[in-house]
C-alpha cells in the first residue's frame, strides 16, 4: 500500500513538473538547456548502448567462448581416453582393467563438477555486469542528472507517462562514450 501511494505521489510530482507547476521554468533561459526535478533513465540501454558496456559484454562472450572451446578439448581428450581403455581391455588383467577405469571414472566426475562450476561462476559474473558498469558510470549519471537539475531519476521502465526531454539516456551515454570509451584503458580514445 505505502508503496502505490510512493508511486502515486511520485507521478503527481512528475506531472507537475512536466506540466510547469512547481519548481519554474523548465528551460534555462541562457543555456537552453532543459530542467527537471524529475528525470529519467534506461538503465539497460545505458549499458548495452554505451562503448563501456558493449566492451564488457563482449569480454563476457570471449570468456564464454574460451571456456566452451576449453570444455570441448577436454570432451575431445576423454573421448581419446576412454577409447584407448576400451582397445587395451581385452589384453589387460581385469582387475588391473577396473582399477583403471575406475580412476577415470572418478576424473571424469572431477573434471565435470569443475566444468559446471566454472560454467555457474561466469553466468554469475554476467548477471553482476550490469551493476558492476553502473558502478563505474554512476558519478557520469549523477552529473548529468545535476546537470538538468534533477533531484530524482527514475527507471524510465517503471513510468507509465513522460515526455521524451526528461530522458537523459542519450547524454548519458554520451557522456559514458567520452569518459571511457571502450573501457578503463582507453579513456575516451577512437
Amino acid at each position: 500500500m505505502k508503496r502505490g501511494r510512493a508511486f502515486l505521489v511520485a507521478a503527481l510530482f512528475a506531472f507537475g513538473a512536466l506540466s510547469g507547476i512547481g519548481s519554474g521554468p523548465a528551460i534555462a533561459q541562457d543555456s537552453g538547456v532543459f530542467r527537471s526535478e524529475i528525470l529519467v533513465i534506461d538503465p539497460e540501454r545505458v549499458f548495452e548502448g554505451s562503448r563501456l558496456g558493449r566492451s564488457m559484454l563482449a569480454q563476457h562472450q570471449a570468456e564464454r567462448e574460451a571456456l566452451a572451446a576449453a570444455n570441448e578439448k577436454l570432451a575431445a581428450e576423454l573421448e581419446a581416453e576412454e577409447q584407448r581403455l576400451t582397445g587395451i581391455r581385452s589384453e589387460t588383467d581385469p582387475s588391473e582393467f577396473r582399477d583403471m577405469a575406475d580412476a577415470f571414472d572418478t576424473r571424469v566426475q572431477e573434471i565435470r563438477a569443475d566444468s559446471e562450476r566454472r560454467v555457474r561462476d561466469l553466468e554469475r559474473a554476467f548477471e553482476r555486469l550490469p551493476s558492476q558498469f553502473l558502478a563505474q558510470v554512476e558519478q557520469i549519471i549523477l552529473d548529468e542528472m545535476r546537470a538538468a537539475g534533477g533531484i530524482v531519476l527514475l527507471d524510465q521502465r517503471s513510468v507509465i507517462l513522460r515526455a521524451d526531454v526528461v530522458d537523459i539516456t542519450d547524454r548519458a551515454i554520451a557522456r559514458i562514450d567520452d569518459e571511457f570509451g571502450d573501457g578503463p584503458g582507453d579513456a575516451g580514445q577512437d
